[in-house]
């Protein structure tokens, strides 16, 4: 079983990648055929200073080891080191209903934030479905507001397989999303979904007084501290539930309920168990940074095995297509 994943090298990665991304995809080594890449093209339609994006590719690279990804077992590169999957995007575009992509959520919500409706960013869900097809994959670990890329993904594979296998010949496999649901939308400190986008994020591998800063801005309501808190919306209670025990987690409940207990003194409890659970994996962090070329071996290897199996699949398309 081949499984793959990406992320985008658009800025610093937060708890909110981590437990809706990497913490499965990390997991997900023990599986099958693990293949992550950062994905620098799909970058390019917001992030327009090379040194920038530079920076950006290798701190991920940096910081998804440290979280525990396993070189040996899994396959970490840059997405233009395979330049391949540019080429499949076009051969796709090629069949892609123009109504398929303007349904796309993505699209609309991106205009909708005021980015520029660009060729790149209407196409996005042609290139990440080249991401997918290009590696024969089967599992794609999605957060749940990806799964319609995954479908779109399927859509431009049968059209493929329709236009030019005929009926008893494949040419790209249909993947299958796996979502992770206890953990499908992260919250950040403004309550909405926690991303980038919206600036309400808590970094991984940020200092402890930005980090004791951030925890410490999370929005509550007006309760008075010796009131009565409700659990069940409480922002505090959602992200503590992702690094606490259910023993914890069921304790903070009931003090919530209990009333007396002001959110501050929630927060701090919050942070601790954020700071004591990425404890670990800044130490490893520290000992990478001091190993100078580890990072780019790890990615000139992870392109190799990528590019081997691109290989494979492009001479496959390209002649069922006639190149």
């Amino acid at each position: 079983m081949r499984i793959l994943s990406g992320i985008q090298p658009t800025g610093v990665l937060h708890i909110g990648n981590y437990f809706g991304m990497m913490r499965q995809a990390i997991s997900l080594q023990q599986e099958g055929e693990t293949f992550y890449f950062i994905a620098d093209y799909h970058a390019l339609t917001s992030v327009r200073d090379p040194k920038t994006l530079r920076e950006n590719s290798n701190r991920i690279a940096l910081d998804f080891l440290a979280c525990g990804l396993d070189p040996d077992r899994a396959a970490l590169f840059r997405q233009s080191d395979v330049p391949q999957v540019a080429e499949l995007t076009w051969i796709l575009s090629t069949v892609a209903p123009m109504g398929l992509l303007e349904r796309a959520h993505s699209y609309k919500d991106k205009l909708a934030r005021g980015m520029s409706a660009t060729v790149g960013l209407f196409s996005y869900p042609v290139l990440m479905a080249a991401d997918i097809l290009i590696y024969d994959s089967d599992i794609v670990p999605v957060g749940k507001d990806q799964k319609q890329h995954i479908e779109i993904t399927r859509d431009l594979a049968v059209k493929i397989n329709e236009t030019f296998g005929g009926p008893n010949r494949q040419i790209l496999k249909l993947p299958e999303p796996r979502i992770q649901a206890a953990t499908e939308v992260v919250p950040g400190i403004d309550g909405q979904k926690m991303s980038k986008s919206y600036g309400n994020t808590i970094d991984i591998f940020g200092d402890e007084k930005e980090m004791r800063k951030r925890v410490m801005s999370i929005v509550t309501d007006s309760t008075p501290v010796e009131a009565p808190k409700d659990p069940a919306e409480s922002t505090i209670v959602q992200l503590y539930s992702l690094f606490a025990s259910e023993t914890d987690v069921a304790n903070m409940r009931d003090r919530f309920k209990q009333g007396g207990t002001g959110y501050g003194d929630f927060k701090k409890q919050l942070f601790e168990k954020l700071w004591e659970y990425f404890a670990p994996m800044r130490k490893r962090r520290e000992e990478m940074l001091h190993e100078k070329s580890y990072i780019e071996d790890v990615l000139h290897r992870g392109a190799d095995r990528a590019n081997a199996v691109a290989d494979q699949v492009m001479k496959r398309v390209r002649e069922a297509v006639g190149l």
